[in-house]
Formats: structure tokens, sequence, C-alpha cells
């Protein structure tokens, strides 16, 4: 596909500016509307050498470029050079693209040879799958189809919350009140009870939070009965997970947790204490971090057992020795900053060199409209209700407005769990929200049903046009306004795509096919279609198919499904 402003950058290099082609480039802008041109050069940088005013050296280097091929006009407005994109070599550079890359349109192979770990979901064993897991969820099985869309070797990695003193507290609680055939006939809400109920318990009575601590030190140890109770409960916890990802339609290469390394984290704790970075405070083990601005990190508690940290560190050797990653990717919530802030440091400070290709994508917090989500108390709001809820309720829109469309369940399923991702990628992932059933449901708006609903109007469109891909066009009847701000659109996806990729920023190609949705429907109802004639039909249709191929391209990259009819 031609890359329109490296030709703006080759244009000027052919004049005497004085400057090379890293500063041409970085002097070039996008003006605020395209009745200013595609691209502007700003003249300012060469008022000392050309000793003039910015609008006059603007005037006499646009008289002296040329457009060739690539623009069908070039002007100077004050002290900016505008250059206008010749519109039929854009509509054949982007249709023809699109026509020959297909589905991976967008992508490139700058991945090629290098490993991406994406860390993602990582719930807690025992406890609720809630409304607040989502984004974790789906921030990062969009960021793993983006990087594997990108050429990179990418692994979906859930860390399970499968270690640590709640264990202790589910082993004391089921001892004291469990029962395996109750539980295991409603394994989360059950366990959700015993672990509620011991933390009512233990602030009545502190000796059970002793109780708790000996059962994880018992786990720790390898204790049979500990070891035995710990792997029933996470077997029957991973299976009612594996409802909601079968919903979402998440695959993970691996479910290696905290208790996978627990045999590791003692050789690495011997490494650091030969390099010199363990302190002893209080009977516990530290890495004194203050001259990094950050509090000390844990390393061992005083009664031997291991943290997060221990943890985390000794994961990140051992993805590194596996692996070889070229990044390794955390999606975890915001409130997590300073934890991993802390073990990279730690891990930087231990000598290695790739600390930093650990990259921590955090989030922001959800709550619910009456306040905030807490396991330890039960107000919680189930993934898995809320995903069915969101298919019940589409399937009840679908039954009003097209009552004999064929497979309305699976569509349903495909649009409704679409809302909820779609609500969850388009803003900013750093920003905290409210949980709302009327807004996660509503069919309004910038939403993914409207884009869903706007790739199956080009399948009807593409059907009832008889429509064939390697029909003749002529580019240049693509010439109304309507038409070129689609295609416009269509070519800055791939750019879209690779921003979203190197900010570890879904919601970019969300905002982005959002607009693509509103171009589309614009040019739908300026631009008659089915009712063109001849070559103009032609060329309509396969903007058309342009369309609907970027669209599903990027609910795809959204872990979303693209209805070819709603």
């Amino acid at each position: 596909m031609i890359d329109f402003k490296k030709e703006v950058v080759n244009s000027i290099l052919e004049i005497d500016s004085g400057l090379d082609k890293e500063e041409i480039e970085s002097l070039i802008e996008i003006p605020p509307s395209y009745n200013m041109g595609d691209y502007a050069f700003a003249c300012f940088r060469l008022a000392k050498t050309f000793r003039k005013a910015p609008n006059l050296i603007a005037e006499e280097l646009a008289n002296k470029l040329d457009g060739g091929d690539y623009f069908e006009k070039i002007e100077n407005v004050g002290p900016y050079i505008n250059f206008f994109i010749n519109k039929t070599k854009l509509a054949e550079t982007v249709i023809d693209n699109i026509k020959t890359k297909g589905e991976k349109f967008g992508s490139t192979n700058i991945g090629q040879g290098r490993k991406a770990l994406v860390e993602f979901s990582s719930p807690n064993i025992a406890k609720p799958f809630h409304i607040g897991h989502i984004r974790s969820t789906v921030i990062g099985n969009s960021l793993f189809k983006i990087f594997k869309f990108q050429g990179f070797d990418t692994l979906a990695l859930n860390h399970l919350g499968d270690y640590g003193t709640q264990f202790g507290m589910l082993i004391a609680a089921y001892k004291k009140w469990g029962d395996m055939k109750v539980i295991e006939a409603d394994p989360i809400n059950e366990l959700l009870k015993l672990y509620v109920k011991f933390n009512e318990e233990a602030e009545k009575d502190e000796s059970l939070r002793d109780e708790a601590r000996y059962w994880f030190k018992e786990l720790e140890e390898k204790n049979e009965e500990a070891l035995e109770l710990w792997q029933w409960i996470r077997d029957v916890s991973l299976k009612e997970f594996n409802k909601v990802y079968d919903l979402l339609n998440i695959k993970f290469d691996s479910y290696a947790g905290e208790s996978f390394y627990s045999d590791k984290m003692p050789k690495v704790i011997e490494e650091m204490e030969d390099k010199g970075l363990l302190q002893e405070s209080k009977g516990a083990l530290i890495i004194d971090l203050e001259e990094y601005d950050m509090p000390p990190a844990l390393i061992k508690k005083s009664d031997g057992s291991t943290l997060y940290t221990t943890r985390d560190i000794a994961a990140a050797i051992y993805r590194k020795e596996q692996y070889d990653f070229y990044k390794n990717i955390y999606v975890v919530g915001s409130q997590q900053n300073l934890h991993f802030r802390q073990w990279i440091k730690v891990i930087d400070l231990m000598g290695y060199d790739w600390a930093y290709d650990c990259v921590h994508v955090p989030f922001g917090m959800v709550s619910l409209e009456d306040g905030t989500l807490s396991t330890r108390r039960g107000r919680v709001v189930f993934l898995e209700d809320v995903l069915k809820k969101a298919i019940a309720s589409t399937l009840k829109i679908m039954e009003e407005r097209n009552p004999n469309l064929e497979n309305k369940e699976e569509v349903a399923k495909e649009v409704g769990i679409g809302a909820i991702i779609f609500q969850e990628l388009f803003n900013n992932r750093i920003k905290d929200y409210i949980f709302s059933w009327e807004k996660t449901l509503s069919f309004e708006g910038e939403t993914g049903p409207y884009v869903q609903y706007t790739h199956a109007r080009a399948s009807s469109l593409l059907e009832k046009g008889n429509f064939k891909l390697d029909n003749e066009v002529d580019y240049g009847l693509l010439n109304d306004e309507d038409e070129i701000n689609l295609i416009r659109f269509l070519y800055k996806f791939p750019d879209a795509v690779l921003d979203a990729l190197n900010k570890y920023e879904p919601s970019i190609i969300a905002r982005h096919i959002i607009e693509i949705t509103k171009a589309f429907n614009k040019f739908y109802n300026s631009c008659p279609v089915l009712s063109a004639e001849g070559n103009l039909k032609n060329a309509r249709l396969m903007l058309v198919y342009s369309t609907k191929t970027v669209l599903k391209v990027g609910l795809g990259l959204l872990g979303m499904k693209a209805p070819d009819r709603m």
C-alpha cells in the first residue's frame, strides 16, 4: 500500500530545504480539515536557513514541488504547504490492498522471530469469576490477538491465583463447615459462602487467622491432606471458570498459576542472597528500594512463607529461561502499579538486562452503582450471569425485530457477548467505570451491535448485488466526498492497529472501527449501491466489500464475531 506520508517526505527531499529525512518527517502534520489537504508541512523551522518569513518560504517551495501521481495538488496556506492526495490513487491502493490481503489487511511481520507472552484474566481459585475480572480478560485477549496479528509468536497465559493465605482460610473453613457433595453441586457459590463465613467468624475470633496461616504453611510443606484439598478446590473452580471462557471464546496456552512457581522460589531467594540484595527486618527478608522512591520489597515473611513478589520474580525468570520472550506482558489492575514497579526493579537489581521487557498493562477499577465489589463480604456480580443476561436480552430484541432470522440463538450469543466486550474496550483502559446493566445492554450509539449490524448490512448488499471479487473496477468513479472519506478511514486502519500494539490499547481499534462504521453508513445513505449502473455499481460494491472485510478484522482483534445476518 502506498505510504503517502513517505511520498510527502520524498517530495520535500527533492528540493533543497536543508533538512534531512527525519527532520522533514517530524514537521509533517495532519490538517484539522480535509479542505486544507491530507498532509501539511510547516515551514517555521526553515526561517533561519532561508532568511524569510515562513509564509513566503511556503509559497516559494509549494511552487517548486511536483505532486506526480500521488498528489492532485500542492498549495500553501500561510506558513504551511498542504498536500492533497490523488483520490483515484488512494482508492486504488487501499481497495487493491484489501482485495489482496483479505483478512490479513493491517497485519505486518514486525513480530517475526519474536515471542510475546500475554498474562491475563488470572482469577483466584475458589472465588467468583465476577464482573471485575472482565477487564483483564477481554483487554488481555485483545492484546494477545493484536500481537499475534502482527507476526509475534504469542502465548496466552492464565496465571491462576491458586496459592497464598486464602487457601489456608479455605482449607480451615472446609474442615470446620464444608461438605464435598454440596460444594461439587455449585462449586463457586459454596466455596464463596465458606470464604465469607470464615472472614466473618475471624473478625470475632482472631485465632482462626492463625489456623489459616497454619494450613497454608502445611500446604507449602506438601502436607498430603492439604495438597489433596487444594487440588480438588482448584479442579472444581477451573471447571466453572471454563464456562465463562467458552462463552467468550477465549483459549489459554498455559494455566500455570502461583503454585507452579512455589518450588522455584528457594533458588531465586538464594540468588538474591548471593548478590547481596537481601536484608533482615523483624525476622522477614526484604530488599531495600528507598533509593528508587519505593517501600521495601518483602521477599519472605517472618514465618518463612513467601509472597506475591517472590512468586512473580520466580515466574518471570522461569518464563525468560523457558520462552526467551521479547515482551512479557501483564494485564493487571492499576492498584497493582507499585507491586509491579517493585518486582521489576528487583529483577533489574539482580542484573537481568531483560527486566524492562516485563511490561505491566494497568487498567481502571470496576465498581457497582451502589458501591465497590467485595468478595469477602459476598458483594459480587458473576460474570457468567452478565454474559447470559446479555445473550437473553439480545435474543428478545431479535425476536421482536427479525423473528424469521436463522440461527437466532447463535447470533444473539455473538451480539450479546460482543456488546459486553465492546463496552469494555471502547473506553481508554486506564479509566475507572461503574458497571450498569442499562448501559451494558444498550444497543444504541457507539456500541458493538452497531458495528456488527453494519457488517451484516454490508454482507446483505454484496449478496443482493451479486458481488464478484474479480470484477473490473474503475477507481476514478469513487469520487464522492462520502466515498473518499470512508476510504480514508480504511487507509488509516493499519496505523490504528500498530498504534494499539505500541500503546497496549485496544480502544484505539474499537474507536477506529466506530469511525469506519459511521463513514460507511453515511456513504450508504448518500451513494446508492444496488440501484447504481454498471461500472459505478461494481466500484461501490468493491468499497462495500472492503469495509466489510476491515470491520471483520477489527472486530476479530477485539475478540468479537462479525455476523453476516442480524
